[in-house]
């Protein structure tokens, strides 16, 4: 089987949860699945779910809890560092033959806030190996990702609670 190229963007709410899904059903049928999540520090509920799954593996750092436009030169340093391990762990695994599905969760935001080497990430979407199911969310999509992707689903924002000033909720949103 070949793999694909997903990428789940736009404004709206749901890309996160539209990888998991994927995610689910793709250990469902006895996939090996790592999903990398970029920029995110907090804890969310589907990750004491997902944790539980045996063939899901997460990777993130835990060490920022602000958002990119908050945080320091310093802080902006290390959040990089660490999201570029991250990234050369999960391709150690996709190597070594033990991810069958890879989720890049907010790697364009990573890519759109310099929090990761694009150049090594150009590298691998160009070089992905022919096995590998791809799945990429974020917003705002570089060109090049664009063109190598199979799916483009766009999520859009028409209307969102925040917007209100409701917060994000349990169980909904985080």
């Amino acid at each position: 089987m070949s793999g694909l190229i997903h990428l789940y963007c736009g404004d709206g709410k749901g890309k996160t949860t539209a990888a998991v899904g994927l995610a689910i059903r793709a250990a469902g049928a006895g996939m090996k699945v790592v999903m990398v999540q970029f920029l995110k520090s907090q804890p969310t509920s589907e990750l004491h779910i997902i944790e539980s799954i045996p063939n899901i593996q997460v990777l993130r750092k835990k060490s920022i809890k602000k958002f990119s436009f908050s945080m320091t030169p310093q802080e902006k340093q290390l959040c990089a560092q660490q999201h570029n391990q991250c990234f050369q762990e999960a391709l150690k695994l996709v190597a070594q033959q033990r991810c069958d599905l890879l989720i890049l969760d907010e790697l364009m935001a990573a890519l759109n806030c310099q929090m990761i080497d694009e150049i090594m990430v150009k590298d691998f979407i160009e070089h992905k190996p022919e096995h590998l199911e791809l799945v990429i969310t974020g917003r705002n999509p570089p060109r090049y990702l664009m063109e190598a992707a199979d799916y483009i689903s766009e999520i859009k924002k028409i209307k969102h609670p925040y917007d209100k000033g409701i917060p994000a909720r349990v169980g909904i949103e985080k």
